[in-house]
């Protein structure tokens, strides 16, 4: 068993600051391995207005650093994220019980979000000329940074979902406090101590540790000028809510999705099977991106099922050191919440294919077996079949017609990722007309995205502030600029001036 990791406290003004008399304390076991202690954590809602300020006196000169200079500090960031590579997976497989694998991958994005927020997302807030904007003045739009951005981490990619954020603030001139989930709170540790070696300037980043009330008090803090925040619908409503009174924040909300994919009867078949496997089960059903639906054109149901639950049946579940393909979930609570929506698919007519439950297995932690359940008809107000359950659950449709397939899609209110799978490209082209999604995959599962482009979603999924390639715009403020080098030309005074 490992060691704890120790805790070194919250970082403030350039330094960790043990805290010796919090205001809440909590330990997290591994939901891997629940006899393993992780980390012990502390919360002192002090710290936060010495953070919040720490950040205010940074930003009067970090957001005049010349950008060059600024580009430095992140590459050695970036160069300490590659060499601390697998110390990094493992907290996070320790804490999250991902299978090391998947942390590996995580943890080897970091690094690369750095790299392509310099070269390619900075262009997108280049200074732009405009020739004769106004009669022979010429105009110029540029980009100034926002001020001090609170960072709310997720709990599912601790490190590079809060590092989507914090990358390109900081390369735009903003300061930071971020307060990792309170389910993941060593990594975010880790980060600050990567930052910190990095030599930052005191204040740029600043880490506080918390639950949900330091998530509150940070969102809805006077002096911090916007909250970048992943996870939950239900935390995003309450972040709006919170800053309501607040009109000059800037909130990135990215929260939850109710993921389908579309699967045609032209399709690749294996392909389609297979990539729907590891969108559904991948990281235990625990991505905002998962696929949790699956609309088959009818006539398939059978041929589908057959397919899709034998390979299901033998994921391989287990410890993460084991390298298996499906970890446990987060917590007891989320346990709870996938056997008590199933109960509830029950209830509301569907049928089990699948039952999922949990699993005792050599090291005691949250694990469960996947889920299916064919739903018989389509019932928009149906609590199952609208509700993200976060777990490794799927709902089976079959239907007729694809204006049927994207009625369902469209109908929970989420609007993240949909998947089509089909050699037609004019289904495809219907789907990016009429599917109200902020991503679209032709032929390719619901999960994974690409640092280059926008990711974001719709209706409850999101805000309009897409993270990735796009997240250097809520960032920044655009600014524009008329310049006026003539000399007054008193033939044009404005009628009713005496001057």
């Amino acid at each position: 068993m490992s060691a704890t990791i120790p805790y070194k406290g919250d970082f403030i003004d350039g330094q960790f600051v043990d805290i010796v008399e919090g205001d809440a304390e909590w330990a997290i076991s591994s939901p891997a391995d629940l006899k393993e202690t992780v980390f012990q954590a502390k919360a002192k809602y002090d710290n936060l207005e010495k953070a919040v300020e720490a950040a205010n006196r940074a930003y009067k000169t970090w957001k005049v650093t010349p950008q060059a200079q600024r580009n430095e500090y992140l590459m050695k960031l970036h160069d300490l994220y590659v060499a601390n590579k697998e110390r990094m997976a493992e907290a996070i497989s320790r804490e999250t019980g991902k299978p090391l694998w998947e942390s590996l991958t995580e943890a080897g994005a970091l690094a690369g979000k750095i790299k392509i927020t310099l070269e390619h997302s900075m262009k997108l807030i280049e200074d732009v000329k405009v020739e004769n904007a106004l009669p022979s003045i010429d105009g110029y739009i540029r980009h100034q940074s926002r001020g001090v951005m609170a960072v709310l981490g997720p709990f599912n990619f601790p490190c590079h979902l809060a590092n989507g954020h914090i990358v390109p603030a900081l390369a735009t001139g903003n300061t930071i406090v971020f307060k990792p989930s309170e389910k993941t709170p060593a990594t975010g540790q880790l980060m600050a101590e990567m930052i910190e070696q990095a030599g930052f300037p005191k204040g740029v980043f600043n880490l506080v540790q918390g639950q949900g009330e330091t998530g509150k008090r940070l969102a809805g803090h006077e002096y911090v000028d916007g909250v970048l925040f992943t996870g939950s619908y239900d935390v995003g409503l309450k972040i709006k809510q919170e800053t309501l009174q607040h009109h000059w924040k800037i909130l990135a909300l990215e929260m939850g999705g109710k993921n389908a994919s579309v699967i045609w009867d032209d399709c690749d078949f294996e392909k389609a099977t297979y990539e729907t496997l590891v969108g559904a089960f991948l990281t235990s059903g625990q991505r905002c991106s998962g696929t949790s639906r699956v609309i088959l054109k009818r006539g398939m149901k059978e041929k589908f099922l057959d397919r899709f639950y034998k390979a299901a049946k033998k994921i391989e579940i287990g410890h993460w050191k084991d390298n298996p393909f499906m970890g446990p979930l987060i917590s007891e609570d989320s346990v709870e919440k996938y056997v008590r929506f199933q109960e509830i698919a029950l209830r509301e007519g569907a049928e089990k294919v699948m039952r999922g439950k949990p699993l005792e297995l050599a090291t005691p932690g949250h694990y469960v077996t996947p889920s299916i359940y064919d739903v018989k008809q389509f019932n928009p107000k149906s609590v199952y079949q609208k509700s993200e359950i976060f777990g490794p659950n799927v709902a089976i449709y079959t239907v007729d017609e694809i204006e049927e397939a994207l009625e369902i899609n469209n109908s929970t209110g989420f609007g993240l990722v949909m998947s089509i799978f089909t050699k037609d490209e004019a289904l495809y082209k219907k789907a990016l007309m009429e599917a109200k999604v902020g991503l679209l995959n032709w032929n390719r599962t619901t999960n994974g995205a690409s640092s280059r482009m926008p990711f974001g979603g719709r209706g409850k999924s999101g805000n309009d502030r897409p993270s990735a390639h796009f997240a250097v715009n809520y960032c920044t403020v655009p600014v524009a600029s008329l310049e006026d080098h003539t000399e007054l030309d008193t033939s044009k005074l404005m009628p009713g001036i005496d001057f």
